[in-house]
C-alpha cells in the first residue's frame, strides 16, 4: 500500500463532519446578532421560542416589536392599514431572522450578493432558508387586505425623514397586488432571505418561523439535514485535489 493511502481514508472521514457541523449552531456576523448562541431567558413575545439558545438579546427581541423598529429605523405601517395578524406574522420573521441559531446553512457573505446597499454592520446575511408551505399560506393570508406600496423591501425607499416611506410614484395597495402568491410575499419581501418551500411543517425538509416552545425547536434537525449535504461540493474539490497532489508525491 503506498504511503499516502492512509492519509486519504483519514481526510475522507473526517472533512464531511467538519464541514456540516461548523454550519449548526450558529450566529451571522450582522448588526444585532450575538457572536454565538447563548440561553436568554426575558426575551420579549414572539421572540419567546428562543430564549433557551438564541442569536438575539432581550433589548433586540423587544425592539423587534416596535412599530418603528430601532434595528433598522423601519415601519410595517409605511401605507397605514396593516391588519393585526399581518404584523404579528412580520415580527415573528424578525424574531425568527435575529434570534435562530439554525440558519447556518443559508447564511452568506452580503458584499456577493447585488445589494443595492447593504445596512452598516451587516457582514452577512441568510438567502434562500426555506419556509414551510402553511408559514408561507398563513402569512399571506393574513396580509392580503393590509396596504404596502412595494414588493422588495430591501431598497428603494424613501429615508429622507429617518424612517422608510413608500418612493414617490408607488401606490399604497393591498398586499395582494404586490404579492399574489403566498410565495411572492415569503420570497420578495426581504430579497430571497427566505424560500417558499413545497414541504410542510414537521416534515424535516422545511422551516418554522415560529414554533411551541414548549414542544422544542424543529429547526435544529432541519438544519442538520441540510448542514449535511451543503459542502458536498466542496468537499468533492478538496478531495480531488489531494488525491492528485498524493499521487504527484508517490
Amino acid at each position: 500500500m503506498a504511503w499516502w493511502w492512509p492519509l486519504l481514508l483519514e481526510l475522507l472521514t473526517v472533512t464531511p463532519t467538519w464541514a456540516g457541523d461548523e454550519l449548526l449552531n450558529i450566529c451571522m456576523n450582522a448588526k444585532h446578532h450575538k457572536r454565538v448562541p447563548s440561553p436568554e431567558d426575558k426575551l420579549y413575545e414572539e421572540c419567546i421560542p428562543w430564549k433557551d439558545n438564541a442569536c438575539c438579546t432581550l433589548t433586540t427581541s423587544w425592539e423587534a416589536h416596535l412599530d418603528v423598529s430601532p434595528l433598522y429605523n423601519f415601519s410595517l405601517f409605511h401605507c397605514g392599514l396593516l391588519m393585526p395578524g399581518c404584523r404579528k406574522h412580520f415580527i415573528q420573521a424578525i424574531c425568527f431572522y435575529e434570534c435562530s441559531p439554525n440558519l447556518g446553512p443559508w447564511i452568506r457573505p452580503v458584499g456577493s450578493l447585488g445589494w443595492e446597499e447593504a445596512p452598516s454592520g451587516q457582514g452577512e446575511r441568510v438567502v434562500n432558508a426555506p419556509l414551510c408551505q402553511e408559514d408561507c399560506e398563513e402569512w399571506w393570508e393574513d396580509c392580503r387586505l393590509s396596504y404596502t406600496c412595494k414588493s422588495n423591501w430591501r431598497g428603494g425607499w424613501d429615508w429622507s425623514q429617518g424612517k422608510n416611506r413608500c418612493p414617490k410614484g408607488a401606490q399604497c395597495l393591498p398586499f395582494s397586488y404586490y404579492f399574489p402568491t403566498p410565495a411572492d410575499l415569503c420570497e420578495k419581501t426581504w430579497s430571497n432571505s427566505f424560500k417558499a418551500s413545497p414541504e410542510r411543517r414537521n416534515s424535516g425538509r422545511c422551516l418554522q418561523k415560529w414554533f411551541e416552545p414548549a414542544q422544542g425547536n424543529p429547526n435544529v434537525a432541519v438544519a442538520r439535514l441540510f448542514a449535511s449535504s451543503a459542502p458536498s461540493w466542496e468537499l468533492s474539490y478538496t478531495l480531488m485535489v489531494c488525491s492528485v497532489f498524493l499521487l504527484f508525491l508517490s
